[in-house]
């Protein structure tokens, strides 16, 4: 009886388990578990617990992935615009249709202007390998305009290559054995909640403090067992600060400093008189917070500087993060497990791209542009455009400027030139699909094969196609490929292969291959200790930490090439660790700072479309300080404008935020249109190029802030 009730009882059908990496522009690349429905659709999205990093611990958004891959509003068709650019008039097309347009549309700015008319522009909305960067094959192959990417990286990555030589760092799982881990210039509560599962271990476990600098009150200050909350741009300030405590009290390792570090000495007499005081009315801590810091730090040993992505967004980022690293150096924190700094893995990696990308086709002499003045390029400056004839043709993939770059009135000035031939491809009608006069609908990461790696962790990562994507949307590397057939280089090396031929090439230095690769989901490549803690010797030829700078000699990952030359004023940058004041500054007109911090629910301006997101983050609005709020009688909700040089935007207030006096944060990159006047943040961003390689200040402006009267 009891066997024939059981056989009467329906037994739920479990579904299948797919594995795959997220694409997003996240350093930390999360090794990601799929349920594989019987529909052939996707359900739950965890992370992977078997991967020694992401162990099993995913963003919010990133779970909740099948609200995006099955959004309604997804881009389904190739759509052609009619009536005028930005109207939102369009109308479906073929897509054999829509690539002979591009293509021609190329051809005819390559015969009026030459092949620099035509400017591949892209970006890390997928961080795969293939599907990101085989867009700079066709480029090389027709010696369209070179893309200088400067957006995210390039202070932060030029600061820890000055410190230590080389793009690498003590593993980021030895945070978990730390016993005390300082999370500097991130907020991965909201960014990168991994660096959060290894520290939160290391305090259940060691009983290991945390550290947040951060500059606002932000969800990981709200964790830590001490946060620092300074104003924005002054890091490097409290990093020297607390180098004179190490060395005036007795916790610098000199014996460690003259066999690993370059001038001590010289740094030591150069830190008399960076005392607390001075830092302290720099920063806005207190000296008693300066002390505190210093003194947790100096009297732990198994220190772990985790420094974030927050450095890029500053125009002194590159000296503040290369003082923080050398913060380690003086205390000697390297020789530690559990201890050292670390910002990025990104030079452990031995992949070959060289067919990927088409290395033997580069041809030095064609222009570089700067991703981050697509404004200025877009509307004819002749520095931006490197004296040479405009753009008159973009192919766009992975990102959405309209939205994200800097100084946005000008790049939408420049998309709605007559002349300027736009194609777009996309998953949804972004801010930039919108502007453009061709608009193809993309696959999602779990439509197409590619590879990935962790810049912040150690792992080469496979993320095989789990679903079939809607019959009519397409991957990067189609339109790349069908491009080329148009244009006439489809026979040029790299081209006509699949993605899978493409990974195998990739990984051949490594001894993998796809199919090795999908039996074992990911490689640790992480080095040995003694490499990764530069116990064998900095990255530097003489093997020496660099506390002495040469910021305009010192190879990088990012160095823009000799065309392009030295950027910024780096004529200023101090050659010890230092307070460099090139921060665009308070003005009478403009007394405050304002930084456009990430969102938790937001991804940049990815998740922005779906609803729980959305929903999560309410209304664009600004952090205000009670104080400042009061002087200017400004109440929570209010309509208030924030203005610069380079415009005005209005946004709600939202009051004790948790910035200090004098400083607004607007978090999250919401679609323009979520505006009330349908403009941007990054209406008030410059596209200034930071010292001495590049890079983009978001954080980084000085603004006036007033309440509505109109309103």
């Amino acid at each position: 009886m009891s066997y024939r009730k059981a056989m009467n009882v329906a037994t739920p059908i479990r579904p299948a388990t797919g594995h795959t990496v997220c694409p997003h522009d996240c350093p930390s690349a999360c090794a990601l578990d799929v349920d594989l429905m019987s529909d052939g659709r996707i359900g739950r999205v965890r992370g992977a617990a078997a991967n020694s990093y992401t162990a099993g611990v995913i963003c919010a958004k990133v779970a909740r992935y099948a609200e995006r891959i099955y959004h309604p509003g997804r881009l389904m068709v190739p759509q052609r615009r009619k009536g005028a650019k930005g109207g939102g008039q369009w109308q479906e097309i073929g897509w054999d249709a829509a690539l002979d347009e591009i293509a021609e549309a190329f051809l005819k700015a390559e015969m009026r202007h030459g092949s620099e008319a035509v400017w591949p522009y892209f970006y890390a909305g997928t961080m795969g390998q293939v599907q990101r960067d085989s867009i700079e094959r066709l480029r090389h192959a027709k010696r369209y305009s070179g893309f200088f990417g400067s957006i995210c990286t390039n202070p932060a990555w030029t600061g820890m290559t000055m410190a230590t030589g080389a793009l690498r760092g003590p593993d980021p799982r030895e945070m978990a054995k730390s016993d005390c881990v300082v999370i500097w210039g991130t907020n991965p509560v909201s960014t990168q909640v991994n660096v959060m599962t290894h520290a939160v271990k290391a305090r259940k476990e060691r009983g290991a403090k945390i550290v947040v600098i951060d500059i606002y009150d932000s969800p990981t200050v709200k964790q830590a067992d001490l946060g620092l909350v300074l104003k924005p741009g002054t890091d490097g300030a409290l990093a020297c600060a607390a180098m004179h405590i190490a060395f005036r009290d007795g916790y610098a390792d000199r014996a460690y400093m003259a066999r690993f570090a370059d001038d001590s000495d010289g740094l030591e007499a150069h830190l008399k008189s960076r005392t607390p005081q001075w830092a302290a009315a720099i920063t806005g801590l207190s000296v008693e917070e300066i002390e505190a810091f210093a003194r947790l730090v100096g009297t732990t040993k198994r220190s772990y500087f985790r420094l974030g992505y927050g450095f890029t967004r500053q125009r002194n980022g590159a000296v503040a993060i290369h003082a923080a690293a050398s913060l380690a150096t003086v205390l000697g924190s390297w020789q530690h497990e559990g201890g050292g700094a670390f910002h990025s893995n990104n030079d452990i990696f031995r992949l070959d791209k060289r067919m990927l990308v088409g290395s033997a086709m580069v041809d030095p002499d064609i222009r570089m542009l700067d991703q981050s003045q697509i404004g200025r390029v877009l509307t004819g400056d002749a520095e931006a455009l490197r004296g040479r004839g405009p753009v008159t043709a973009l192919l766009i993939q992975n990102t959405n400027p309209a939205n994200v770059a800097p100084e946005q009135r000008l790049v939408r000035q420049g998309f709605l030139r007559e002349d300027l031939f736009v194609a777009v491809h996309e998953q949804f009608m972004t801010d930039t699909a919108a502007l453009a006069d061709i608009v193809l609908p993309a696959t999602m990461f779990l439509e197409h094969d590619d590879l990935y790696r962790g810049g912040g962790h150690q792992h080469i990562l496979l993320g095989p196609k789990l679903v079939e994507p809607p019959e009519t949307v397409r991957t990067n590397l189609f339109v790349i490929e069908e491009l080329a057939k148009r244009l006439g280089v489809a026979d040029r090396p790299g081209f006509g292969l699949s993605e899978r031929q493409h990974i195998d090439a990739i990984l051949a230095p490594s001894g993998s291959s796809f199919k090795a690769l999908k039996e074992v989901r990911w490689l640790d490549v992480q080095p040995d200790f003694e490499t990764a803690h530069f116990l064998n010797g900095f990255a530097h030829p003489d093997g020496r930490f660099r506390f002495r700078a040469d910021w305009t000699a010192t190879p990088a990952p990012n160095r823009p090439p000799a065309s392009v030359g030295l950027l910024g004023p780096h004529q200023e940058l101090p050659s010890f660790p230092d307070h460099a004041a090139l921060i665009e500054a308070p003005d009478a007109a403009h007394p405050f700072r304002l930084a456009t911090s990430p969102a938790r629910s937001f991804l940049n301006s990815t998740f922005a479309e779906t609803r729980s997101s959305m929903e999560k983050e309410g209304r664009p609005t600004v952090m205000i300080h009670p104080q400042d709020a009061a002087r200017l009688g400004i109440a929570e909700g209010d309509i208030v404008r924030l203005s610069n040089s380079r415009g005005t935007i209005r946004l709600h207030a939202d009051i004790g935020g948790g910035a200090r006096p004098g400083v607004l944060v607007a978090e999250g990159l919401w679609p323009n249109s979520a505006h009330l006047d349908g403009e941007g943040i990054n209406v008030l961003t410059g596209a200034d190029p930071v010292a001495p390689y590049g890079g983009a200040a978001f954080h980084d402006n000085r603004v006036s802030l007033t309440r509505d009267e109109a309103a």
